[in-house]
């Protein structure tokens, strides 16, 4: 389908970008294409508080001084925790392309990445391709975003599932506003389900793993502390979705988790701590798997820190062999 049979009048847009010809800039562009609802704002924190109140359709950031926050802020989007949207279709635009810079925007999950300046035409072809070609998205238990999978024969068990998309309802299939709000709504219940049953699931994996991993680490290193911490906060992030969920019961087994979180970092008998901890941990993978055993469990976790050691054991082995910084080079790596 060419872009001149898409109809954008009815698609609702917002553009984030700090500097004001830029903003026109973009602005003038998507005009051109055809949209005429059309919101822009200045910093993130109104970019992020426009979200929250009116999810647009399509949403174009720029990513140049501010990529931390802005990708912090898409991923927490697509985490479902910060609109009530996690699935609008999100271009991120930059006037420069280093390979850190990529790397941040494609781990937030936005869908595209753009270089300015472009041209009426370049995003024309991004826009069509994210109403008629989509990348289904994949939710694992740190992203929710577009597959971007390159290695066919790299095991994974994260499934694909199309997302909501209120744009190409308006653009191509030319609902209404009321048409359009009812199916995205009707879409929106079904894909937020099942994305925090996902994300529950995965946590409390992960929450078992980072177990399993504390035993590795002497309590006086810096490790520990950083593993209890993570510990925590996707302790309290399952415990959060549980609300909202038929894993309501899955609450008590987080409150025993942070409570021996609680006792590792206080000190208190930590043979007890982490025996409780490994006792809730299990308890709550369990909720979310029922249907395997806790011997399948045991084996899956066993499996899964293996690896984690053997790569960790790697990098420490190359960082070991890696030849000493120079004078200079210490003067550059702390700033001097």
């Amino acid at each position: 389908m060419a872009i001149s049979s898409l109809s954008f009048e009815t698609a609702e847009t917002l553009v984030y970008d700090p500097v004001p010809a830029n903003r026109t800039a973009t602005r003038s562009v998507l005009y051109t294409l055809g949209f005429r609802r059309i919101d822009s704002v200045a910093t993130v924190s109104d970019f992020t508080d426009a979200i929250r109140r009116r999810p647009p359709d399509l949403a174009l950031c720029e990513v140049q001084g501010a990529d931390g926050e802005l990708c912090d802020m898409i991923q927490s989007l697509r985490q479902g925790a910060a609109g009530y949207n996690p699935f609008i279709v999100i271009i991120v635009t930059a006037w420069e392309k280093t390979n850190a810079l990529v790397s941040r925007v494609l781990n937030s999950g936005a869908d595209d990445l753009i270089l300015r300046p472009f041209s009426t035409t370049q995003l024309g072809i991004r826009i069509e391709a994210h109403i008629e070609r989509r990348k289904g998205f994949v939710i694992t238990h740190d992203y929710v975003g577009p597959d971007r999978r390159r290695d066919p024969d790299r095991p994974s068990q994260a499934e694909l599932f199309d997302p909501p998309n209120s744009l190409k309802m308006k653009a191509k299939e030319r609902l209404t506003g009321d048409e359009a709000t009812a199916k995205l709504d009707a879409e929106l219940a079904q894909a937020r389900e099942m994305l925090n049953s996902e994300k529950m699931r995965r946590d409390a994996f992960q929450i078992c793993i980072l177990w399993r991993l504390l035993q590795d680490h002497k309590p006086e290193s810096a490790s520990y502390g950083q593993e209890l911490a993570k510990l925590a906060r996707l302790t309290r992030a399952v415990a959060k979705r549980c609300g909202d969920s038929e894993y309501a019961a899955a609450e008590e087994w987080c409150g025993s988790v942070l409570a021996a979180v609680e006792g590792l970092e206080l000190g208190v008998d930590r043979n007890a701590s982490m025996h409780m901890l490994g006792h809730a941990a299990l308890n709550l993978n369990q909720i979310f798997q029922p249907e395997k055993s806790t011997t399948d469990h045991l084996g899956k976790i066993d499996a899964t820190v293996a690896i984690i050691r053997a790569r960790n054991q790697q990098q420490q082995k190359r960082q070991l062999a890696a030849p000493p910084l120079a004078d200079g080079d210490l003067q550059v790596a702390s700033g001097e």
